[in-house]
């Protein structure tokens, strides 16, 4: 049989070798133009993305603003947040809270009648018209503190619970200090403008927030309207201002305010699926859509 030879590759073939040029061989024009693309691709999508969140914002008119996630403490908005401005009638947040604390500290009761010190009769403002040595309960002072915004039911707290306005001015603002206000200074328990009664949108954020978690205070800046224990002939049916609670869908509170001098303030707060959003506008025109705005984009995130 005859056997058949394998063929032998010539010594002469060759394998065709795969070349690859580094990079240091590739001319500088090309690699020049190659990262001056990568850039421009880069910053493109950078500032698109900037664009779609600043687009995300609401416009609103208020000079100061926050928003708060009041659960976490995490802001979800903020404009000159730390920039001084006049709390007006949002004051009376911590003039609540100080008074709900220092009765249930006590272990005391809210329906107790007190008599109203003449310090708080013909008070300056807006009023439930107390008379000197009337008695009322301490509930009512709080609902007609929040709901008619009385200043001279804020002097009476103050009066009651300091035992002085001045001890309970101090009270104020060590409590604003134990919170981690790093701009508040109250001069009085209802707002009245003064150079020297100031705080910040972060600052009353903070005291919302404390508030809030108080089911009593909640309970009272949440109401919307009052029926207050006096007598008959007394100023005793007390509507809540705030229309955050009659308006907007899981509105819950919880305060306004306004002087010449500090423009409109509003300090709001809503509830939707279990997440509680605090809302703080000041030097606001459009204080209740500028609030309205910032809680639906807030409840948009979530």
């Amino acid at each position: 049989m005859m056997k058949l030879n394998k063929r032998k590759k010539s010594e002469g073939s060759f394998k065709l070798k795969e070349t690859i040029l580094p990079a240091s061989a590739l001319p500088i024009s090309i690699v020049c133009a190659a990262v001056i693309g990568l850039l421009i691709i880069f910053f493109i999508l950078h500032n698109a993305s900037e664009e779609t969140a600043a687009a995300a914002y609401p416009e609103i008119s208020a000079a100061q603003a926050i928003l708060m996630d009041a659960e976490t403490g995490e802001i979800l908005y903020e404009r000159n947040a730390s920039s001084k401005a006049y709390p007006a009638s949002t004051t009376k947040i911590m003039t609540a809270l100080l008074t709900i604390e220092t009765v249930e500290n006590l272990k005391s009761d809210l329906t107790q009648k007190v008599k109203i010190p003449a310090e708080a009769v013909g008070v300056e403002g807006s009023s439930i018209y107390l008379s000197p040595e009337e008695p009322v309960t301490i509930e009512d002072l709080l609902y007609g503190l929040m709901l008619r915004s009385g200043n001279d039911a804020a002097v009476a707290l103050s009066c009651i619970i300091g035992g002085t306005q001045e001890n309970f001015i101090e009270q104020m603002n060590a409590k604003a200090k134990e919170l981690g206000c790093k701009n508040t200074h109250f001069l009085n328990p209802s707002g009245l403008f003064d150079e020297n009664h100031y705080t910040t949108v972060a600052d009353m954020a903070l005291i919302a927030q404390a508030a809030m978690k108080s089911e009593t205070f909640k309970k009272i800046a949440g109401a919307e309207t009052w029926q207050a224990h006096r007598e008959p002939d007394k100023y005793n049916y007390f509507y809540n201002k705030n229309k955050v609670v009659h308006q907007y869908d899981g509105g819950n509170g919880i305060k306004i305010g306004y002087t010449k001098a500090s423009g409109r303030t509003l300090v709001a707060s809503a509830e939707r699926d279990g997440q509680l959003l605090i809302c703080v506008v000041m030097g606001a025109p459009d204080w209740f859509n500028d609030s309205y705005k910032l809680m639906d984009y807030g409840f948009s995130l979530k």
